[in-house]
């Protein structure tokens, strides 16, 4: 392929459901905890930085399951169909 060519990124219907229980779950454990969840969870999708995730409900390790770039993937789309009139 190409430097020119644009490759193609796809994830199952699967990962797509898993991915978004776990930012569900996670989102909750961190506001219960008293953080700001979007804050931390940028700075784990930015950094890789597991830290930035709370042990409490064991989100630390339920975030782990799946890549940064799943992750993102699931925002990203909720983000763009939740807002289809400025993505169109």
């Amino acid at each position: 392929m190409g430097i020119n060519e644009t490759m193609m990124f796809n994830v199952d219907n699967d990962k797509e459901n898993e991915a978004k229980e776990i930012l569900i779950s996670v989102y909750g454990a961190l506001k219960e905890k008293g953080y700001n969840p979007i804050n931390q969870m940028v700075g784990y999708i930015l950094s890789g930085d597991p830290t930035y995730i709370t042990n409490f409900k064991n989100a630390r390790s339920i975030i782990r399951r799946l890549e940064r770039d799943e992750l993102l993937e699931e925002v990203l789309k909720f983000y763009l169909e939740s807002n289809n009139n400025a993505a169109e």
